[in-house]
C-alpha cells in the first residue's frame, strides 16, 4: 500500500483541459492531475432553489479549478431535536461565518475529477464515481481525495479516472410534501447525482475517460444512492441511448423502504419548515420557501431532528417514493425487477449500528424499542409487528453488538440488543433481502458480498459504520482488509470482476452461487456463510413492508 506523502514538498504545475462546455484549469501533484470544483449545472439558487438542477446550455469559459469547490449548505446538527447543547451548537454552526469557513453555498452542484498525470483524450480510462454518505443530511466530496486509490491502481496496473460530485442535502436536496410533489421537485439530490452523470456521459472522455466503463460507488447513504441511481424512473438508466453506468458498489446500504413522498411524515417536516421560515399562511408556501433569506431558509430546514440526535436514523431527509423519480417504495421496486440489474459488490461493517445507539440511551427494554420504533420510525407497523421482530433479538448481551464481545461493551442496559436491531435493520440483513430479492428477479446478474471486521474489539463501538472510509478508502491503515480490498474494488472498476486483473488471494465467490460472503479481517479474510441471525432476517424478509421510514 503506498504511503501518502507530503504535498508540500512536491512540485505543482497546472494542467489544462478542454470539454464540450469548456475549458479548466488543474494542478499536478504526486503522479496525479486534479481537477475541484468544476461545474456540472446551474446553481440552484433564486428561483431554481428546491427545483430539479439545470444543465448549462451555454460554454461556461475557462474555469480555475486549482483549488477546492464548494460543498451544499450542511445539516452538521438539527437546531430543534429538543436537546439544549445540540441546539446551542446547531444554531451556532448554521450561522454564515461557519457555512462560510467550511466553504458551503447553495451554489455547489460541482464535481472533482483526479486522474494519473499524462492521461489524455486518447486514454479511454474506467471511471469511478463516487457518491457521498452522511445521512442525507450532510457530506461533500471536499473530504474524498482519490489520490491514494489512483495511486495504488496505478502500482498494480489498473489506472482509472476518479470523479467524486456534490448533491444538494438536508431540507435543500430531499425535502418532501404534496406541495413538493406536485411541482416535480422531489428527491433533488438523487437527480443532481444523475445530471453528474449526464455530464460524465458527455464530457468525461476529454479528461481521458471511457463513458461506457463507469462504475458507480457510495457508502451509506452515498451506497444507498447507488442502489437509487439503478433505480430512477422505474430503472432506465440510458441517457441517449447508452447506459450511464456498468456496475456499481455499494458500502453500508442498500434498500431503504420509504413512505411516499407526500405522506404523513414528510408532510409534516415541510410544514413545519414552512412555519420556521416564516411561510405560514402565503398563498404558495413553496414559492415563499424559494423566496426566504439563505441563512433563515438553512435555520429553517435545520430545525427537524436530525441524526446526531435521540431521532438517530429515523430521518427527516431521505429519497422517497413520488411516483417518478422513484416510481414505489424500493424494496417493490426490486420485487417487481424495475431497477437496472448491472453487477455489484455490496456489504457491510460487521457493527453498523453502535454508532447510532449511543444517544438513544434511554431504549433498555422490548416494550421501549418498541415504543422508540412506533413514535419515530414505522408509522405504519403495529405494536404487535414490532414486538415480533425485536423478540427475534436475545436480551443477553452476548448475543449484541459489537458481536462476539461477550459480556464487555455494553455502554448502557440494552445498548448492545440495541445497536443490533438498527444495524440490522437497516444495513446488515436489509443488505441480505436485497440480494435475496435481487438474486430471484436477476439471477444471471453477478454480484459480490462482504462483513468487515477488521476493527473487531474496538470498545463499544467495534467495526462500526463508516470506518471503511479510512480503511478502504484511504488505506490509513495499510494493512492486510486496506490492501485486498482496494485491489478487488480495483479489478471490479476496470475488469467487471473483483477476481480478474490483478491477482488475488481469495477468489470471491459470487453471493447467488451459494449465498456466502467474504469476511474481512485486519490479517486475513475468509470465506463464511451468510446466513447469521437468521430469526431475524426471516422476519424481516416476510415483513419488510412494514419497515417504512
Amino acid at each position: 500500500m503506498p504511503k501518502r506523502r507530503d504535498q508540500s514538498i512536491e512540485p505543482r504545475t497546472t494542467v489544462n483541459v478542454n470539454y464540450p462546455e469548456g475549458e479548466v484549469v488543474g494542478v499536478s501533484v504526486l503522479g496525479i492531475e486534479s481537477f475541484r470544483g468544476v461545474p456540472f449545472a446551474q446553481p440552484p439558487v433564486g428561483n431554481l432553489r428546491l427545483k430539479p438542477p439545470v444543465r448549462y446550455t451555454e460554454n461556461i469559459g475557462t474555469k480555475d479549478t486549482t483549488g477546492i469547490g464548494p460543498s451544499c449548505p450542511q445539516m452538521y446538527l438539527s437546531t430543534g431535536n429538543g436537546e439544549l447543547l445540540f441546539q446551542l451548537v446547531g444554531n451556532l454552526i448554521n450561522i454564515p461565518l461557519f457555512q462560510t469557513a467550511t466553504l458551503s453555498s447553495e451554489d455547489c452542484l460541482t464535481l472533482n475529477i483526479q486522474r494519473p498525470a499524462g492521461t489524455t483524450s486518447n486514454s479511454s480510462l474506467p471511471v469511478l464515481f463516487w457518491i457521498f454518505g452522511g445521512g442525507f443530511e450532510l457530506g461533500t466530496n471536499q473530504y474524498y481525495d482519490g489520490i491514494d486509490l489512483l495511486t495504488e491502481g496505478i502500482s498494480l496496473g489498473e489506472p482509472f479516472i476518479f470523479v467524486a460530485i456534490n448533491y444538494r442535502v438536508g431540507g435543500f436536496g430531499f425535502l418532501g410534501g404534496k406541495e413538493i410533489k406536485a411541482d416535480g421537485s422531489s428527491n433533488l439530490g438523487l437527480l443532481d447525482q444523475r445530471i453528474a452523470l449526464e455530464w460524465v456521459a458527455d464530457n468525461i472522455a476529454s479528461f481521458g475517460g471511457d463513458p461506457s466503463k463507469v462504475t458507480i460507488w457510495g457508502e451509506s447513504a452515498g451506497s444507498i444512492s447507488v442502489f437509487d441511481q439503478m433505480a430512477l424512473y422505474g430503472g432506465n438508466n440510458k441517457y441517449k441511448g447508452k447506459a450511464l453506468f456498468r456496475g456499481g458498489i455499494m458500502n453500508s446500504g442498500s434498500v431503504v423502504p420509504a413512505a411516499p413522498v407526500d405522506g404523513v411524515k414528510a408532510q409534516a417536516i415541510y410544514d413545519h419548515v414552512v412555519s420556521e421560515a416564516g411561510c405560514a399562511g402565503t398563498s404558495d408556501t413553496l414559492a415563499c420557501l424559494r423566496t426566504v433569506d439563505y441563512t433563515k431558509f438553512l435555520t429553517a430546514v435545520n430545525s427537524v431532528p436530525g441524526i446526531v440526535s435521540y431521532s438517530s436514523i429515523a430521518l427527516s431527509y431521505l429519497p422517497r417514493p413520488d411516483g417518478v423519480v422513484l416510481i414505489d417504495s424500493p424494496e417493490e421496486i426490486v420485487k417487481n425487477k424495475q431497477y437496472a440489474a448491472v453487477p455489484m459488490i455490496i456489504g457491510d461493517q460487521e457493527d453498523e449500528g453502535t454508532l447510532f445507539a449511543v444517544l438513544p440511551n434511554n431504549i433498555t427494554s422490548t416494550a421501549k424499542i418498541v415504543q422508540y420504533f412506533q413514535d419515530l420510525y414505522f408509522y405504519n407497523a403495529t405494536k404487535e409487528q414490532l414486538t415480533a421482530f425485536v423478540n427475534t433479538y436475545p436480551t443477553d448481551i452476548t448475543a449484541g453488538s459489537p458481536f462476539n464481545t461477550g459480556i464487555f461493551n455494553e455502554l448502557y442496559p440494552g445498548f448492545k440488543r440495541l445497536a443490533a436491531i438498527l444495524g440490522d435493520m437497516t444495513f446488515t440483513l436489509a443488505r441480505r433481502a436485497f440480494l435475496q430479492l435481487c438474486s430471484e428477479v436477476n439471477p444471471d446478474v453477478p454480484s459480490w458480498s462482504y462483513l468487515a471486521s477488521y476493527d473487531y474489539g474496538f470498545p463499544f463501538l467495534g467495526t462500526f459504520h463508516a470506518t471503511d472510509i479510512l480503511q478502504v478508502f484511504y488505506g490509513v491503515l495499510p494493512n492486510y482488509a486496506s490492501g485486498s480490498i482496494q485491489k478487488y474494488y480495483i479489478n471490479f472498476v476496470t475488469t467487471g470482476d473483483p477476481n480478474k486483473g490483478a491477482a488475488v488471494d481469495i477468489q470471491w465467490p459470487q453471493w447467488s452461487a451459494k449465498k456466502n460472503i467474504l469476511q474481512i479481517y485486519a490479517t486475513k479474510a475468509v470465506i463464511v456463510a451468510d446466513n447469521f441471525r437468521a430469526k431475524s432476517y426471516e422476519y424481516l424478509y416476510n415483513n419488510i413492508g412494514i419497515f417504512r421510514i
